[in-house]
């Protein structure tokens, strides 16, 4: 069991002994606590202090840990909130979806939902370096420029292999933040926004907190289709398109390079934006990815934005918004009103990480721990669950695209049939601006321990879509179909 797991569970059992105490009574000491409930002292200490920050507890160094006095408060059945529903109007803000992202499964769940790396893939002990180093720095809490700090922004810069001015980047709070950003900054709310069909469903709803309505292009094998693209913008007059031409999430697609000037070119005739999201051109799986389109922007069409959370850890929250013209000075302005500043110390940290031969050794094995992960569980489905249609073997990113075939089955039942297995994958519904054309799933394959595990996962899929199969039925599919939106 993890070690967080284990503080819930100590927090928890806390809880429900405080609960049979009185206000002041003291708590058994931290060295009971180790030896009655066979935990570690850190567990002990990390887990006293939870609860010390809800206010369950008070501790008195010299005196040992209290329970805290209780205030009286009405019931939550008393309080009249209905008022609200008049005063917020009808506009709403929907984070089911990037909710479902972040929600961590139950214990002893295998997770194949997960968009993150597995904590045996961060490179912990360089980020431990270079937060440490970074704290040491004397100016470490000095006020950051609205921009970002100019070394983090260079490195930026240098990333993208184009052609980028360092005033042109734009430090954001990872990926997700420059997506909301960018979306309030460059379309009205009520104005359509074109998006591949499927998409990155934290973007979708990123897109409708900012009161736009997404507008599906669909997508092949070789990125989203440029004719269905140009009828998409003539038929809606939309001034914005949100793609991922490289490692396109969910699918894994890479834009061919034909496309991608065809995609620039119709874009940049109609005088629109293209939002390029490039979150993963640090997860290729050994080759070198095509350059952005960013690289063959001759005049601003291109909004293009990267982050380092994805191939490091969930908690580094840095990523850069790159741009060029009244739009750059647009995201700036929506920067500084929205919190004036991104807190230093942290990019600090970025600087130290990125500047250290550490982090190329960690991409490189990185990389190689992904290909093989991919190849993993591609190899798993096919033996396992042979009948369900995998998009294709990606050459980067964290997800395979599976297609269930046979009678349209809701791919929420599958998630949840699959979950009652032990094993959490995510539905593609929300994947999809309209309607999906069938059920599909996306898998992922860096957030599991190890290869064993991710095995162990497919196993427990099996499991589940037999279990469908036999409660309603049906059949597998004899012949597959191949594709995202056939």
């Amino acid at each position: 069991m993890f070690e967080s797991s284990t503080i819930a569970a100590l927090v928890s059992v806390l809880r429900a002994e405080i609960a049979r105490l009185a206000p002041g009574d003291r708590l058994p000491s931290n060295r009971d606590l180790v030896r009655s409930h066979s935990v570690s002292p850190v567990t002990v200490a990390r887990a006293v202090a939870a609860l010390a920050a809800e206010g369950i507890v008070v501790t008195r160094p010299g005196s040992g840990t209290f329970v805290a006095g209780r205030r009286a408060r009405p019931p939550h059945a008393a309080i009249d909130t209905s008022w609200q529903t008049v005063t917020l109007g009808d506009r709403s803000v929907d984070a089911r979806t990037v909710t479902d992202l972040l929600s961590p499964p139950p214990t002893s769940t295998i997770p194949l939902a997960g968009g993150y790396l597995n904590r045996s893939l961060q490179p912990t002990k360089a980020l431990s370096g270079a937060l440490s180093r970074a704290a040491r720095r004397p100016d470490a809490w000095d006020r950051a420029p609205t921009a970002g700090l100019e070394t983090l922004r260079s490195q930026f810069a240098r990333l993208t292999g184009a052609d980028v001015d360092v005033d042109d980047v734009l430090i954001t709070s990872g990926g997700q933040d420059a997506l909301s950003m960018a979306f309030r900054s460059i379309a009205a709310p009520g104005s359509p926004i074109l998006v591949e069909s499927p998409t990155y469903q934290g973007a979708l709803a990123a897109a409708r907190a900012a009161g736009l309505r997404p507008v599906p292009v669909p997508i092949d094998a070789d990125g989203i289709r440029p004719d269905l693209l140009a009828d998409a913008f003539a038929t809606t007059g939309a001034r914005l398109l949100y793609c991922q031409p490289t490692f396109h999430n969910p699918t894994g697609a890479v834009l061919s390079s034909e496309r991608r000037r065809q995609v620039l070119d119709i874009t940049r005739a109609v005088g629109a934006f293209l939002l390029e999201d490039d979150f993963a051109r640090l997860l290729g799986h050994g080759e070198a990815p095509p350059r952005p389109l960013l690289a063959d922007d001759d005049d601003g069409t291109v909004v293009y934005l990267t982050s380092l959370t994805k191939p490091a850890s969930p908690s580094l929250r840095i990523g850069a918004l790159i741009a060029r013209g009244p739009v750059a000075h647009r995201l700036r302005a929506t920067r500084l009103v929205d919190d004036f500043f991104l807190a230093r110390p942290l990019q600090e940290a970025a600087v130290e990480l990125l500047s250290t031969p550490s982090w190329d050794r960690h991409l490189r094995g990185l990389a190689t721990a992904l290909r093989e992960r991919c190849a993993a569980l591609a190899t798993a489905l096919a033996t396992e669950i042979p009948e369900w249609t995998l998009a294709g073997v990606p050459r980067g990113g964290l997800h395979l695209w599976v297609r269930v075939p046979g009678p349209l089955r809701s791919a929420t039942t599958i998630a949840d049939a699959a979950l009652a297995e032990g094993v959490a994958v995510s539905a593609g519904t929300g994947y999809f601006a309209a309607e999906p054309p069938g059920a599909y799933l996306r898998l992922g394959f860096a957030a599991t321990t190890d290869l064993a595990q991710l095995s162990e996962g497919v196993h427990r899929l099996s499991k589940a879509a037999r279990h469908l199969e036999s409660r309603d039925g049906t059949a597998p599919s004899a012949t597959p179909r191949r594709g995202w939106t056939d």
